[in-house]
């Protein structure tokens, strides 16, 4: 059975494409200390897997470490045993989500259009990454989201940056996936730390209550 996405922090999910496994846990943990408790590793990165598994292991219990890009059933295996608990993906896969359901990981299936967001609904997705949100737009989320669950989780991903905060929560969406304006390759813990904190900074700033 899926996991309900949860109720972190801040809502906000880092996404290391790229990351080596020498540099994952500095990297790692400068994103957390900043405030974002939510990493993804794409698979498309160097040895994933096992910057995974370093992240899992040595971050916070509060941390969520997974993996993005998941595109197999057998990737997800693999996920479970490096310890991961959050699958994202930029596709909704049935083979995928069924073995995501069998771990109880907190899923992220990327989605487009109505018909793929009810299917993933349907498949027991935690939340639905639409992607990408710069293509569909704050105005193209907001008309899909209408006719949605009132209880979905949605989340903006693809070309997103704490700048795009404010015309998100116009319509009511809090929850992004951060890349390359978070992180790329060749950063260091430093420069990322800064761009974490802007971006933390930010959400507070349109977000926190109180």
């Amino acid at each position: 059975m899926t996991a309900p996405f949860p109720k972190l922090q801040r809502s906000l999910v880092a996404i290391l494409r790229g990351v080596k496994p020498d540099e994952a846990l500095a990297i790692g943990a400068a994103i957390f200390e900043a405030g974002i408790h939510a990493i993804e590793v794409p698979l498309n990165s160097p040895n994933p897997f096992r910057s995974i598994e370093l992240l899992a292991k040595s971050l916070p219990k509060p941390a969520l470490v997974g993996a993005g890009t998941v595109l197999a059933a057998t990737q997800v295996d693999d996920l479970h045993d490096a310890g991961g608990r959050l699958l994202v993906s930029p596709n909704i896969d049935r083979a995928v989500m069924a073995r995501a359901n069998h771990h109880g990981m907190v899923t992220m299936p990327g989605v487009f259009t109505p018909t793929e967001a009810f299917l993933a609904l349907s498949l027991g997705a935690s939340a639905l990454k639409f992607f990408p949100a710069s293509a569909l737009g704050a105005k193209g989320i907001a008309a899909i989201k209408a006719v949605l669950p009132q209880e979905t989780i949605v989340g903006a991903v693809g070309g997103v940056s704490e700048k795009d905060f404010s015309d998100f929560a116009r319509i009511g969406v809090s929850t992004f996936g951060l890349g390359s304006s978070l992180y790329t390759p060749g950063l260091s813990p430093e420069a990322v730390a800064g761009r974490a904190i802007a971006a933390v900074t930010e959400w507070d700033a349109v977000f926190a209550k109180g």
